[in-house]
């Protein structure tokens, strides 16, 4: 009995080269790997509070989160994000990759259901490279999609439901991740078609995941003020396990986006390790300012940050520039953690500070420093023009457009869900003594600021034996007590009693 033939078209392999198409299944199984290692820094409890000085980036899935969150919380963190792994795997073979790469959709924004099911998607040249075939490159694509989803689970720290997160994760990917993931890759959307240079992901899956994630955290609200109580890594030794492991998948995420085994793939892996070093280095040095001692969770949180910035420039600038923007970006990020205190929103693991600064790090120096020597060692992309080392000065304004366009749509549909309805219910403070405040600070010693609670005030254990503030061993004493301290004392006095 002979097997009635399939169409040549689905089986043609003899177009693809077998290393590059070994290679890409090779970095999408580095992508994926990733996603442990970020649910492991998630839930490692922090004992700092949600508005604290916290190093560690909340990059990329299992460990890292688990290592960064208070012990309690550490499992839960660890399960939403591999919850929401599943969810956006059958999204995105739902209808998660024709919505973003269907390539018969022409509005520039968003594709259609053309390949919805993964329908006609198989042996055909992919929309990303004609080096491999389009269901290979739907697959790594779609590690993309998990990895980016991972990181926004991080807003749920400490507060969120799992089961509302994962609506949450369904609907998202589908109205946001996936129209900016056409914008910037999809051969039609209007990213791609105007000449936005974002090689890996610094708009979808860093911004994107960034300024969602701070989002996210305003929507659920701040934790109670248990919570805010001065809480650091329950197990440090996780956080730089998992920032490992991430730093080991982020090669292929990278070094993958090249989509085959060429010199661009080398050039963006050296500039990821450049950047992520520099990045390191820099976080503990202006750490060690304030504190006179070395941070292992400060060297995770500069190394991710250097690693998000290089996500969007990597494939793009010449290793020298690699240099600069680790320098740069472990400086932005780490000064980027204190916005939280300005905007007044308990963002727990700093989304917005390491992934969505850190992204529009890199994609800003994708306009200076962009070369389209670099650009062409793929042998594909041979006429793509750099930024202004090619003398290209026109693509500085078509980075900040895409830049602001990212940001203002990731944040749109959190703002109008907030309108309709809460994700936790809100704990009844209705019989406690609030002091009066102008707006609730969370807890925390970032930069030498001596600890505070939910309401502004400083903490009896953030007091030496005259009632002076101090900085609880990290710097100078900076600030003083805000209100009355017997009201605090008691509260601290009553959890202490019911932790006993």
């Amino acid at each position: 009995m002979s097997l009635s033939p399939i169409h040549s078209r689905d089986t043609d392999q003899s177009k693809f080269d077998k290393g590059d198409v070994a290679f890409i299944i090779l970095a999408g199984t580095l992508v994926s790997f990733m996603i442990p290692g970020l649910g492991m820094l998630i839930s490692l409890p922090r004992k700092d509070c949600a508005l604290a000085n916290r190093s560690a980036p909340s990059r990329f899935a299992g460990f890292l989160y688990s290592g960064l969150s208070r012990r309690k919380s550490a499992l839960s963190l660890f399960w939403a994000v591999a919850a929401s792994n599943a969810v956006v795997i059958f999204q995105w073979f739902f209808w998660g990759y024709s919505l973003a790469f269907s390539s018969t959709a022409t509005n520039g924004y968003i594709g259609n259901l053309h390949n919805f099911g993964m329908k006609d998607v198989l042996g055909e040249p992919s929309p990303g490279s004609p080096l491999i075939p389009e269901f290979l490159y739907s697959f790594y694509q779609m590690e993309f999609a998990c990895v980016t989803i991972a990181i926004l689970m991080g807003g749920l720290a400490e507060r969120g439901r799992v089961l509302p997160a994962m609506v949450f994760a369904f609907i998202w990917m589908t109205i946001v991740y996936c129209p900016l993931a056409c914008w910037a890759w999809a051969t039609n959307g209007w990213g791609f078609k105007w000449g936005v240079l974002d090689y890996a992901g610094g708009g979808p899956v860093e911004i994107g995941s960034g300024v969602a994630g701070l989002a996210y955290s305003w929507v659920l609200g701040r934790r109670g003020e248990k919570e805010l109580l001065n809480f650091r890594p329950h197990n440090v030794s996780m956080v730089g396990l998992g920032t490992f492991i991430l730093w080991f998948g982020w090669l292929g995420f990278n070094a993958g986006s090249a989509f085959g085994a060429n010199l661009r793939a080398v050039i963006a892996a050296w500039n990821s390790m450049l950047a992520a070093a520099m990045g390191g280095i820099v976080w503990c040095l202006l750490d060690y300012r304030y504190e006179r001692k070395w941070s292992m969770v400060g060297f995770c949180s500069g190394t991710i940050a250097g690693l998000v910035a290089a996500t969007p420039s990597s494939g793009y600038t010449p290793t020298w520039a690699a240099v600069i923007i680790g320098i740069v970006t472990g400086a932005v990020c780490n000064f980027a953690t204190k916005v939280k205190f300005l905007i007044r929103i308990d963002d727990a693991l700093d989304l917005f500070a390491e992934h969505a600064v850190g992204g529009i790090v890199g994609l800003l120096f994708n306009a200076f420093f962009a070369k389209q020597s670099i650009i062409a060692l793929d042998d594909v992309n041979t006429a793509t023009r750099g930024g202004w080392v090619d003398h290209n000065w026109k693509q500085l304004y078509i980075q900040f457009a895409y830049i602001c366009a990212i940001g203002e749509f990731a944040t749109d549909y959190i703002e109008v869900r907030r309108d309709y309805t809460d994700w936790t219910a809100r704990p009844d403070i209705s019989n406690e003594k609030i002091p009066e405040a102008p707006h609730p600070v969370a807890a925390g010693n970032r930069h030498g600021a001596p600890e505070v609670n939910v309401y502004g005030h400083t903490l009896a254990h953030a007091q030496d034996e005259n009632g002076h503030a101090h900085a609880n061993g990290n710097g100078a004493a900076n600030g003083t007590a805000v209100g009355g301290l017997d009201t605090i004392s008691e509260k601290t006095a009553r959890m202490d009693d019911g932790a006993s």
